[in-house]
Parts: structure tokens; C-alpha cells; sequence
């Protein structure tokens, strides 16, 4: 079970981990999470039918993949539904299955998607009803951070690739138009199963929403619409690479596959991956020249990609932003309650963001309280904090994770106005323009608080970072951090990957810098086969996400699953 010392609802779930702000015992672990897929994330969701679910039946329509038969029919009335109307023109039916079982649906073999029956119409009241709410996605585009300045002058993010290393996507709307998300690597338990590439914890559809959700009835740029969700870049595409699986498990490892899959591919099979956003962050505390993780980081900066990494939640007085956020040349971005207005007289820095030491400061800070994302029904924090749901469609949550969104969104606006940017001008352009705040001190607002209005205009920085270059040849349990996962009844501890195979930290250094651990060496062929999880524990990797209740909190304790 979960508590913590406020009793209100957190991103993750797990023993010694959070998706949000870090265990008091374990300052500032870097958390991951994905949701529950009860007995379906291996076994299949046949298993989950043995269990009746108390939970209330939602109307859902269910479309098929051609030539599945009926196994998409057999699915529901296994999992305690029923089925309705075929929709012949859809290439499926309406059903009612309990709110539970929806993101087991999802995961079932024949079953291309699973949405909300809202009487068939295009986009459901939540999204107009919640357009004036502070933390909804029409007011941070289109009141605070100026992103729709951007949309009307004709830069909305197409042909910009976006690469979200999370807990996977699920294909909800805002999502299902053909082509808007293209799939990477599965680094999860998952990926033998039904639910590869699926979010079955709810993290990484939310941050994807804000990045570059749109709904299919969306019309024009999407400037001024109430009606449809929009995120801030809403023509970009998202790159998924999933590393945490149903039980927010993953290790460090994982997290520097996943980086190096993204430098490797970034130019291939028609991608254009110019941002990734990294919304989590490990209590490592060597310095980022050493660190595997930051230096996996930072060669994804100097191959041309904008990396947008999350502070952390443990809040002021932290003074050390998470790795890879440290590393001085990404973009470190810390959370802000903008109160719905451009105006930053009336800004609050979110007490859960993590505060610098004066030298490494959050770079800026973007909206990342109560904020809006699009919901992964049936998932772990779905099931887990039903208060958190807005409707059908949306869930509320709060951290540094959803301001990293907010701000890897902004990159891919200004990339499509400036194709030739480099990533430090894309820093410096964003930081020079921010709009600081004069209720904060440079420690927890870095250069203040983003400002699209402003940058559109802006001449490009001629800026140059000269830091000094990681090596990444440190210790790879030092960028675990405090926490590690179990695999096989085994603790992922020491110079070794997930699967207990020993790394050389020279060779996967000049693999990463290389390009070469995608080609047969490190990565290739990562299976999962004959392993089983056995703790709830992370490798040291915390999602910076806070609140699903959109309340914020500290003092949290876990007491396991």
C-alpha cells in the first residue's frame, strides 16, 4: 500500500520511489513508473478475467485490427463487459466494460483502440468545461507561455520529432491520428506482451499530451480552441521509447539504452528527432563529467538534440537539480504556478521544484502545477488516484515533469521557425527571453519563467557553451543512486546492466559517442526472456512528475506495495 505524511495522492507507487517527489529516505532517487496491468503485464489479459471488478462499466468504442476475427468481442465479456453495436465503418463496436479493464482492453492482441463512447461525437465537455482552469493546456498556450503566438505565425511544430523517454503511449485521442507517434524500442519486462509500447502506468501519454497532443477535430492552427485539446506543440510528432513497465520498474541502464537509441536513430527511417524529454532524474552525486547517465545526456546535446531534463521534486533547500539535469549543458527546468496570466507578478516557483546550489541552477521554469494531460484509462495511477480524472479524457498532476513537457514543447515551436538552430542557441534563446520573476531567487528560477511571445521575435543567440565535455567513464552504481531494482531475486547493484550483464564503462562510453551499441555491441538483442521482477523498487530513476491529485506534498514515505 501506499501513504505518505499528507495523504494525498503522488505519481508513483513504488517501494523507495516516486513518479513525483523522492522518499525522505531516500533523497532525491531518481523515479520512473508505469502502471499496473494486473495480471496481464506477462501472463496476458486472459488472467485478469479470474478476478470480478467492483469497478463502475464505461462506455467505450473498441475498433479492431483487420483480420483479428473476434478476439477483440471474446476480450470484453472476459474481462466482466458487453458488447453493443458493431460500427462497420469504424472497423469495430461500442461496449461496456468496466473502468478497470479498459487498459487491459487496450493491450489485448486485435484491439487497434480503445476510446471513450461520448455519444460519438468528436471531443467530449471536460476540455471546454476545463479551458479556464489554471493548469489546462489552453491557458498555458494560450495565456502564459504564449505558445499560440507562435501557432498563429505559422509554427505549430510540424516536422519536429519529439522523443519521450517514459512509460510508453497509448493511442488515445489526441494521439490516433495516423502517424503522430512512432515507436521505439520497448526496454520493458513489457515488451514480450501485449502491452509492448503501451502505457500501462499513465505517465507518458500525460507528458506526451502536453508536448504535442491534438485532437482530430481540431481545425486551423488550434489557436484559441476551447473545444479540443491542443498540447503546446501540436503538429510535432512523438518518438516513445518505453523504459518503465506496469510497476514503475526500470534501472539506469534502461534510461542510457534508451538515450543511445535516440542519437543512433535520430536521422533514420524518416525521423527527425531534435528534442527528448527526459522527466526524471537519479540521486547520483558524482560529477557529471564521470556519470554514464549525464554523459549519455550530453552526447545527445552535441549530436544536435535539444535535451529538456526535469530538476526534480524534493524542493527548496535541495540545492543540486537531479542528473542528468546537472549536467550543465542540457536544459534544466524547474515548476512554476503562473495563476493563468502572462503577468509574473503574481508567479509562484512550486515549492516541490528542486532549487540550485548557485552555480547549477534550473536553467527556467515553466507551468507545472495542476496541469491537464490527456488520461491512460484502466492504467496504475488511473486506478490508483480516480480524484486525479477529469472527465473522461483528462488527469491532473503536478511536478517538475510537467513543466519539462511544457518546455520541450516550446523547443519544437521554435526549431520549426529556425530549422538550422543548434541546441545551445535553442538554450539561449529560451533563457534570454524568459521573464523573471520577482517573487523567487535565482537559485530556484534560474533565468525566470518562458516567454514564446518574446522569443518569436528574437533575434538567434549566437551562443556557444564551453563547459567542460563529460567523459562518462565514472561508475555506473554511482549514477544508480540510492535505489535499485530487483530482477531474478537479484539486486541490480555494481557495474553490470539490468540483465546482470557486466559493462565496460570505457566501451560503452565510446559506444554512446560512437554510435555503435545499436549495432550488435551493448543493446541489440536486449531480452527479456526467462526474467521476472521481484521488487518495486527503481534502479535510482525517479520520474519528476508530483501530484496526480494535483495537490502537492512532501514528507512522503512508502511502505511498499
Amino acid at each position: 500500500m501506499i501513504s505518505n505524511q499528507r495523504g494525498t495522492a503522488q505519481e508513483a507507487p513504488a517501494y523507495g520511489v516516486t513518479w513525483g517527489g523522492v522518499p525522505m529516505f531516500a533523497r532525491r532517487a531518481m523515479t520512473v513508473g508505469v502502471a499496473t496491468l494486473v495480471a496481464a503485464g506477462v501472463a496476458g489479459p486472459a488472467s485478469a478475467a479470474t478476478t470480478a471488478s467492483a469497478a463502475e462499466d464505461v462506455s467505450v468504442i473498441v475498433r479492431e485490427v483487420a483480420g483479428a476475427g473476434d478476439a477483440a468481442e471474446q476480450a470484453v465479456a472476459r474481462f466482466g463487459g458487453t458488447v453493443g453495436k458493431q460500427l462497420g465503418i469504424l472497423g469495430g463496436f461500442t461496449a461496456q466494460v468496466p473502468a478497470d479493464r479498459v487498459g487491459l482492453l487496450r493491450a489485448v492482441p486485435g484491439v487497434e483502440s480503445v476510446t471513450s463512447d461520448a455519444g460519438l461525437t468528436l471531443s467530449s465537455t471536460e476540455i471546454s468545461d476545463n479551458a479556464a482552469a489554471n493548469g489546462s493546456l489552453y491557458t498555458i498556450a494560450n495565456k502564459v507561455t504564449g505558445a499560440s503566438t507562435m501557432w498563429d505565425a505559422g509554427y505549430t511544430g510540424k516536422g519536429v520529432d519529439v522523443a519521450v523517454i517514459d512509460s510508453g503511449i497509448v493511442p488515445v485521442e489526441g494521439f490516433n491520428t495516423p502517424g503522430k507517434v512512432v515507436y521505439g524500442p520497448d526496454l520493458t519486462l513489457e515488451a514480450a506482451g501485449p502491452a509492448k509500447n503501451k502505457d500501462t502506468y499513465g505517465h507518458g501519454t500525460h507528458m506526451s499530451s502536453i508536448i504535442a497532443g491534438r485532437d482530430g477535430g481540431t481545425t486551423g492552427t488550434g489557436s484559441g480552441d476551447s473545444s479540443n485539446f491542443v498540447g503546446m506543440a501540436p503538429d510535432a510528432r512523438i518518438v516513445s521509447i518505453k523504459v518503465a513497465d506496469a510497476k514503475g520498474q526500470t534501472d539506469v541502464s534502461q534510461a542510457i539504452a534508451a538515450i543511445d537509441w535516440v542519437v543512433q536513430n535520430r536521422n533514420k527511417g524518416g525521423m527527425n528527432i531534435r528534442v527528448l524529454n527526459m522527466s526524471f532524474g537519479t540521486d547520483g552525486v558524482q560529477d557529471y563529467v564521470l556519470d554514464p547517465l549525464a554523459y549519455a545526456a550530453e552526447q545527445a546535446w552535441h549530436k544536435g538534440i535539444v535535451v529538456v531534463v526535469a530538476v526534480g521534486n524534493e524542493g527548496f533547500g535541495t540545492a543540486k537539480v537531479n542528473n542528468p539535469a546537472y549536467n550543465p549543458f542540457v536544459i534544466a527546468v524547474g515548476s512554476n504556478n503562473a495563476n493563468g496570466t502572462a503577468d509574473t507578478a503574481d508567479d509562484v516557483v512550486s515549492t516541490f521544484s528542486n532549487d540550485g546550489d548557485g552555480t547549477r541552477n534550473p536553467d527556467l521554469v515553466a507551468p507545472g502545477e495542476k496541469v491537464l494531460g490527456l488520461r491512460s484509462a484502466g492504467s496504475y495511477l488511473d486506478t490508483t488516484y480516480p480524484a486525479a480524472r477529469i472527465g473522461d479524457r483528462l488527469f491532473r498532476g503536478s511536478g517538475t515533469s510537467q513543466a519539462a513537457a511544457v518546455v520541450s514543447g516550446a523547443a519544437a515551436l521554435l526549431i520549426q521557425q529556425r530549422p538550422g538552430i543548434k541546441p545551445d542557441q535553442v538554450k539561449a534563446l529560451l533563457t534570454e527571453t524568459a521573464n523573471v520573476i520577482p517573487a523567487a531567487t535565482a537559485a530556484q528560477q534560474g533565468a525566470g519563467v518562458i516567454d514564446l511571445a518574446e522569443a518569436k521575435d528574437y533575434q538567434t543567440p549566437q551562443k556557444v557553451q564551453s563547459f567542460k565535455v563529460a567523459t562518462g567513464l565514472g561508475s555506473l552504481e554511482a549514477a544508480r543512486g540510492s535505489v535499485h531494482v530487483s530482477v531474478n531475486g537479484k539486486l541490480v547493484k555494481g557495474e553490470i546492466d539490468v540483465r546482470g550483464k557486466s559493462i565496460d564503462i570505457r566501451k560503452l562510453a565510446e559506444g554512446i559517442r560512437g554510435g555503435l551499441n545499436w549495432n550488435g555491441m551493448s543493446w541489440s538483442g536486449m531480452s527479456w526472456s526467462g526474467m521476472s521482477w521481484s521488487g518495486m523498487s527503481w534502479s535510482g530513476m525517479s520520474w519528476s512528475g508530483m501530484s496526480w491529485s494535483g495537490m502537492s506534498w512532501s514528507g512522503m514515505s512508502w511502505s511498499g506495495m
